[in-house]
C-alpha cells in the first residue's frame, strides 16, 4: 500500500453553506492524518492553473466562475483548502467524497449529501478531491508551498 498525499478543497459553495465541519467529520472517517489547512481566496487565475486539464470543455466558463462566486450576490471567493496522508489517501478521500454528480454519488458521501444541481446549470457538489496521483502532486503545488504542511 502506497502512502500518499491528496489535496481536499471545500468550495466556496460549501463555506457559504457552513459545510466545512460536516465535510471535515466525513473526511476524517476515511483514517488519515491531515497535515495542511488553510483558508484561500480563489482569483480566476488560481481557479483556471487548477482546472486547466478541462480547458476546453463546454462547462468550463461555468467551472471558473462557480470558484470564483460569479454566481454569487455577495462574493465569497473563499475555499478550505484541506492536504490529508496516509495509505491509498486519494482512493479513501475519493470514496468519502462521492461521484462528481451529487444524484450520482453513494448515500453517506460528502457529495450526496450535501451537493446539488445549481439552477445555472452546473454541478454544485460542496467539494474537490484529487483525482489520482498525478492531479494531486501537481494540485499541491499550486495550493500549498514549501513547509506549509505539518508531517
Amino acid at each position: 500500500m502506497a502512502i500518499e498525499k491528496t489535496l481536499v478543497l471545500i468550495k466556496p459553495d460549501g463555506m457559504r453553506r457552513r459545510l466545512a465541519g460536516f465535510s471535515i467529520d466525513r473526511l476524517d472517517t476515511a483514517g488519515l492524518e491531515m497535515v495542511g489547512a488553510k483558508i484561500v481566496s480563489v482569483t480566476e487565475e488560481l481557479a483556471r492553473e487548477h482546472y486547466k486539464m478541462l480547458e476546453g470543455k463546454s462547462f468550463f466558463p461555468t467551472l471558473i466562475k462557480f470558484m470564483t462566486s460569479e454566481f454569487d450576490k455577495v462574493s465569497n471567493r473563499r475555499v478550505l483548502a484541506l492536504v490529508y496522508k496516509g495509505e491509498n489517501a486519494i482512493q479513501a478521500i475519493r470514496e468519502v467524497v462521492g461521484a462528481t454528480n451529487p444524484e450520482d454519488a453513494a448515500p453517506g458521501t460528502i457529495r450526496c449529501s450535501c451537493g446539488k444541481l445549481a439552477p445555472q446549470g452546473h454541478i454544485a457538489n460542496v467539494v474537490h478531491a484529487s483525482g489520482n496521483a498525478g492531479d494531486a502532486e501537481r494540485e499541491l503545488k499550486l495550493w500549498f508551498k514549501p513547509g506549509e504542511l505539518v508531517e
